[in-house]
């Protein structure tokens, strides 16, 4: 059976909703559009207007966000709308199912060579998958669209297409308070995958991606000749112990289990080879795999922080970034993207996935509502090595465009008769 073919589930009719072979061309396409022309969280304006047009173009009513970039469209007949995820109480018809996209880019270079499609814009690049996202949540609004049109979309959905993921603490945030959940009883996403080959997604449940935050740290003392330390605050040995230590300490500091960690991208101090400076700094992030400890972890790292400044006599100033915490899917809604991807393409194309370091601002969604995220593989089958994120060589292999598709209409048509 081809993967094109509707697929039986047990008692149950063939689900519709497969891509037509024009509308894929189509939307290979239009990400590869996105794909030349990349723009950073909150000033995705040219991205957002595209998908607005296509969205119109289909005979759908796309509502920008009042934040000025991205947009939600609901597609069906929404009527009275109610917010229970169970479908209590609710109206006439139950919450909506939430198909949702980021659609910002990366500040970094494209690097691929031999590409037609590398970004045009300098120092900007899609490296993180968003306009595949984006691209399928596109791609099976339209196919649901014309279900409604036949009258084969039995309950409304909802297309969240979201700015500024890559901004902390994430634009969901922003996307909440404009009212994008109102109505929304479950939430689905995809994140493409480089590790996993197009054609095959990756599941889990309880957490997949990590907790995120950033922190900044000054230090500020006395400095003086490097050939009398004793009379200084030694900055950069104070420096150099919070870089080491602090790490060290905090990890001791919970259980081993949570992956709480602290890591370093940056530290800067003095310019002369024989003066101690009198200020230092630090940036880094700090990444944990468990929500309670996320919850600890400012006040852990304040005070690993303080211990090392004042063993030093420094005086330190300490800038924690909430981020976001960790993605942590829903069991009901990740059954649900399993049978919607073995109704399409069959048990064999899933694999169980392994929790990402990786932060995700999906989260804040499902501190509302339930959700789940599926890894979305990208890889072509039989490439060596691996393309990663956030790397300007990344690519994907554009067969993952269908897959998401058909998955997303899939698990849109199976929670409508589950309801």
């Amino acid at each position: 059976m081809s993967p094109e073919s509707e697929v039986d589930l047990p008692g149950e009719a063939a689900l519709p909703g497969t891509l037509p072979e024009a509308l894929r061309a189509e939307l290979v396409m239009f990400r590869r559009d996105l794909h030349m022309h990349p723009e950073l969280g909150n000033q995705e304006f040219r991205t957002t207007a595209a998908i607005k047009e296509r969205l119109e173009k289909a005979g759908l009513k796309p509502r920008v966000l009042s934040i000025g970039t991205g947009l939600i469209c609901d597609i069906g007949d929404t009527g009275d709308l109610g917010t229970d995820p169970e479908g209590r109480d609710s109206g006439t018809v139950p919450p909506m199912l939430a198909l949702r996209a980021d659609i910002d880019a990366l500040p970094i270079p494209d690097t691929k060579s031999e590409c037609a499609y590398r970004s045009t814009v300098p120092d900007r690049a899609h490296a993180c998958g968003h306009d595949i996202h984006t691209t399928v949540v596109l791609g099976a609004g339209l196919v649901l669209a014309e279900l409604h049109k036949q009258g084969r979309l039995p309950r409304p959905v909802r297309l969240l297409f979201q700015p500024a993921e890559e901004i902390l603490p994430g634009g969901a945030t922003d996307a909440i308070e404009c009212g994008v959940l109102d109505g929304v009883g479950r939430i689905i996403a995809v994140h493409c995958d480089p590790k996993v080959d197009a054609g095959r997604i990756g599941l889990r449940h309880g957490p997949i991606t990590s907790a995120c935050d950033r922190l900044e740290v000054s230090l500020d003392g006395a400095g003086g000749h490097t050939a009398r330390p004793h009379l200084t605050t030694d900055l950069v040995t104070a420096a150099a112990r919070v870089a080491t230590d602090v790490p060290a300490l905090v990890a001791r500091r919970v259980d081993g289990r949570s992956g709480l960690a602290v890591t370093w991208g940056r530290i800067e101090s003095g310019h002369a080879c024989n003066v101690i400076p009198q200020h230092a700094e630090l940036s880094g992030t700090v990444r944990c795999l468990d929500l309670e400890a996320w919850h600890q972890a400012p006040d852990l790292v304040h005070a690993a922080i303080d211990e090392i400044a004042n063993l030093y006599r420094a005086k330190s100033e300490i800038n924690y970034v909430r981020g976001v915490p960790p993605v942590v899917n829903d069991p009901v809604t990740t059954e649900l993207l399993r049978e919607a991807m073995t109704a399409r393409l069959g048990a064999h194309t899933i694999e169980d996935t392994e929790q990402s370091l990786g932060g995700e601002d999906f989260s804040w969604y499902l501190e509302q509502i339930p959700g789940a995220m599926a890894r979305l593989g990208v890889r072509r089958p039989g490439e060596r090595g691996v393309r990663d994120l956030h790397q300007g060589d990344f690519d994907a292999d554009e067969h993952a465009i269908k897959v998401g598709v058909e998955l997303f209409t899939a698990a849109a048509l199976l929670e409508a008769r589950r309801s």
